[in-house]
């Protein structure tokens, strides 16, 4: 599991009106990733690089742009966590470090920003803190934390209760834009 150094306040709320809007957003009858993306060598590029092999962990710094497959991550710092010479963990961050990657089934890609980018390829889990952004063609959700669950499908968004100093655009609420789809007429 991802260790998450934000700590959710009382006046952090997750809107149910959203999640439930959310499976129109994202569909979820298919994964955020492109599943030949994990077959796929992994390129990163960057300023400078730190590779621990006794702890299998490298961190590399300014300009990062880590590719594989249709996935594409820039960032200021990335860290690498490697079990058994496989990746595990990537912690991106920055002014706001950015993903994009192809979904499973779709010509469409996902896209997010946020300062703080965690992705774990073993469980799958993706968490998004700090001014955190996730779109598709159009429809979008923003929030101060986006987790999202690709096992289970499931997103979770929260606000930052109005913390003003925190630079976050969403304001201390959650908020998503929902594009008319087009009717295919028969």
């Amino acid at each position: 599991m991802i260790k998450n150094n934000l700590k959710l306040t009382s006046k952090e709320s997750t809107s149910w009106k959203i999640l439930l809007l959310l499976p129109l957003i994202f569909n979820p009858d298919q994964a955020l990733a492109e599943k030949a993306d994990r077959e796929q060598p992994i390129n990163i590029e960057a300023d400078s690089a730190l590779m621990d092999d006794k702890t299998s962990t490298s961190v590399f710094e300014g300009n990062v742009v880590l590719t594989q497959g249709t996935l594409l991550i820039k960032a200021d710092t990335l860290t690498v966590l490697q079990e058994n010479d496989e990746f595990k963990q990537g912690i991106a961050t920055g002014d706001l470090a950015y993903f994009r990657q192809k979904r499973e089934g779709y010509d469409d890609y996902i896209e997010g920003e946020a300062k703080r980018i965690e992705f774990d390829a073993i469980t799958d889990q993706l968490r998004m803190t700090d001014t955190a952004k996730l779109w598709r063609e159009g429809d979008q959700v923003q929030g101060r934390f986006i987790h999202y669950d690709a096992a289970t499908e499931k997103f979770t968004v929260r606000s930052d209760g109005g913390n003003a100093e925190s630079g976050d655009a969403s304001n201390g609420r959650v908020k998503a834009i929902i594009q008319p789809k087009q009717r295919v007429e028969p």
